[in-house]
């Protein structure tokens, strides 16, 4: 690996950690919504990246995938602390789990579509401005396709991911017992897929990755 991709994975890493940031401090923010104010109190709710880092799976990972031109970035936050008990009366403990576990996937959507957008207006209305400051394409960008794989990478229906409080929610009771034995192997399904199926994303991050270079025409032509 020579210097100059070692310089890109370290520039890349940075709106991947942010990302990653705001994607957690979803989770927090919609607990609190609903009444935990679990993650509040351990210092979680917050968008400063230091409290959600963790060293593996938010920097060297993440580095060495970027690195290594991996197609979907490897990476991971500390998880935020959530307490279903705490949910204020009303809530239903599974559907509070799911809605506080889909916060962080939209929260990755928001910021693609935010990414995109922004980019198409400083190519409709500074353009010098991109010309000036390439680094500024490539974070906004960046951020726009990171935050797209991110949330269809949590989207998985595979436990711990966000996608499997949703299949959670649904299961019936009767199947209660199969479905914990699905979540004792979660570890090994989870690197199985990233081992064996991680390719299988490529194909929707580029649909929709493709949308958002849609919107960013349709800004920038008017």
């Amino acid at each position: 690996m020579d210097s100059q991709r070692l310089i890109e994975g370290a520039i890349l890493l940075i709106p991947l950690v942010l990302s990653l940031t705001v994607h957690e401090f979803a989770h927090a923010w919609s607990a609190w919504l609903l009444g935990d104010d679990t993650a509040q109190r351990e210092g979680r709710m917050t968008l400063d990246p230091m409290p959600h880092i963790d060293p593996i799976g938010t920097l060297l990972l993440p580095f060495m995938s970027i690195a290594f031109s991996s197609p979907i970035p490897l990476g991971w936050a500390r998880p935020v602390p959530i307490n279903p008990a705490r949910f204020r009366r009303g809530v239903d403990m599974s559907t509070g789990m799911m809605i506080t576990a889909l916060a962080g996937p939209f929260s990755n959507v928001l910021l693609a579509l935010l990414s995109a957008a922004a980019y198409g207006m400083t190519l409709r209305w500074a353009p010098d401005t991109l010309a000036a400051n390439p680094g500024l394409k490539t974070f906004l960008l960046s951020v726009a396709g990171m935050n797209v794989a991110l949330a269809l990478f949590n989207l998985l229906p595979i436990p711990p991911l966000d996608g499997s409080r949703v299949v959670e929610r649904f299961v019936p009771y009767s199947m209660r017992d199969t479905w914990e034995r699905v979540v004792q192997l979660s570890p090994f399904l989870l690197l199985a897929f990233l081992y064996f199926g991680r390719g299988l994303l490529v194909g929707p991050i580029g649909y929709f990755t493709g949308l958002l270079d849609g919107l960013i025409f349709s800004i920038w032509l008017g």
